[in-house]
């Protein structure tokens, strides 16, 4: 069933349900409608099987704007069957009203920045040096604080980069088209990363747009790239695999970092279809592409900062937990968790989870727990939806196995959510 099956949406139960922010009725319905399991479900929805059934008896109330998100993302709703076509009451606009730009260049950058956007004098080089030292800045601050914050700050950036372009002239005017994909990009991946599907896919359009327009072919196979993991993360790896493939031959001038990126994430595609052979040759070829990238760096993108061997380590690990290889995926997990910085808070949230997963999968319930329950505090601050909704996953595997852990953990994540 895709995301926004027509013919189940249209049913006059689910759609009253939905529309009335029912949850309970809506899985209910949704249930009897597709025959799929409470567990099923939950593993949908980034519950346990326990508080699905709570839900759908009415024993328990969703009051959690998160566990809203998490079933509307994870069932596929159409965003136009909420109420007054909204997203799940008490969740932020994914823009709201525009701020400050929340970090100033020097005062003589700051007045040309005021200047151009009023129209009294052209841009300059200086500026936009200015702009794309700003925007690498928030990349590695996102790395440590999460999206949230910076959703504001990102969408004026966008805007200033938008109205510098009415006053740029020649070679500048390609710059800033460039510099405005770079930052759609970004919005793109922050929206991603809160679980707002259809604004990240709205983003990486107009950031590929953005790309092609200027020429710039590795932001062009990035946000191919990018969309590929937005698939593999909603559990299409078909999908996964045509947007890994088209990032790839759609730029062949991209740098070999980008080049490796799409091959890694086509790999990863094959890994959630279960096709490990050919899981295997894509990271044994991104892995080539990677080696050879870090023998020049000064060639790769901006964007390619954290793209090495140790992020590469944490992509086999993840590939390992989806072809099950549970002792593969917690070795490779280690170490590259070993070796991530830990300003990388959001990252070591979501691996961690993972690393909890591959332990219940391979028989090490106690030592599941204890990662799971250590990685919850960040989690919650700054790793949400998806080290979320992993930890849910670990939890339901235990339960599943009849894990004393599995219902210890469970009861963490309740008062979490």
């Amino acid at each position: 069933m895709g995301d926004f099956d027509t013919n189940l949406w249209s049913h006059s139960r689910l759609m009253a349900a939905v529309a009335s922010e029912d949850w309970g009725a809506v899985f209910r319905a949704y249930r009897q409608l597709t025959g799929v399991s409470q567990m099923k479900l939950g593993e949908r929805v980034g519950l346990v099987q326990p508080d699905v059934s709570d839900i759908e008896r009415d024993r328990r109330k969703v009051t959690s704007v998160e566990v809203q998100q998490r079933i509307v993302s994870g069932l596929g709703i159409p965003p136009g069957l909420l109420a007054g076509g909204r997203a799940p009451s008490g969740t932020q606009q994914l823009v709201p009203s525009l701020t400050s730009m929340g970090s100033s260049p020097d005062e003589d950058l700051l007045t040309r920045v005021t200047n151009a956007v009023d129209g009294s004098q052209r841009v300059d080089g200086a500026t936009l040096d200015w702009l794309d030292r700003l925007l690498a800045e928030h990349r590695r601050a996102e790395d440590s604080i999460g999206s949230r914050p910076l959703v504001e700050v990102m969408r004026q950036q966008l805007r200033t980069v938008v109205d510098l372009y009415a006053c740029a002239r020649g070679p500048l005017e390609a710059r800033i088209v460039r510099l405005a994909s770079e930052h759609a990009q970004f919005l793109a991946w922050m929206a991603q990363d809160q679980g707002r599907s259809a604004a990240a896919l709205a983003w990486y359009d107009r950031s590929h747009e953005w790309a092609l327009e200027a020429g710039d072919v590795n932001m062009a196979a990035t946000t191919l790239s990018m969309k590929a993991h937005m698939a593999w993360s909603g559990g299409r790896g078909a999908r996964c695999v045509r947007l890994a493939e088209a990032a790839r031959w759609s730029a062949p001038g991209a740098s070999l970092g980008v080049q490796g990126m799409a091959a890694q994430m086509e790999a990863r595609g094959h890994a959630l279809g279960q096709d490990g052979e050919r899981a295997h040759r894509l990271l044994d070829d991104a892995e080539d592409l990677i080696d050879r990238a870090a023998q020049h760096p000064e060639d790769e993108p901006p964007w390619m900062y954290f793209y090495g061997e140790t992020w590469f380590t944490l992509q086999r690990g993840m590939a390992a937990l989806h072809l099950h290889d549970w002792q593969g995926a917690a070795d490779h997990l280690t170490v590259g968790l070993g070796a991530l910085p830990d300003n990388y808070r959001r990252d070591r949230a979501w691996y961690r989870s993972c690393l909890s997963h591959a332990l219940a999968g391979g028989g090490e319930p106690e030592q599941a727990l204890a990662i799971a329950l250590s990685t919850i505090p960040d989690a919650a601050a700054v790793g949400r939806p998806h080290a979320w909704n992993e930890l849910h996953a670990t939890a339901a595997l235990l339960l599943r196995r009849r894990s004393a852990e599995g219902r210890q953990l469970a009861d963490a994540l309740k008062e979490g959510d």
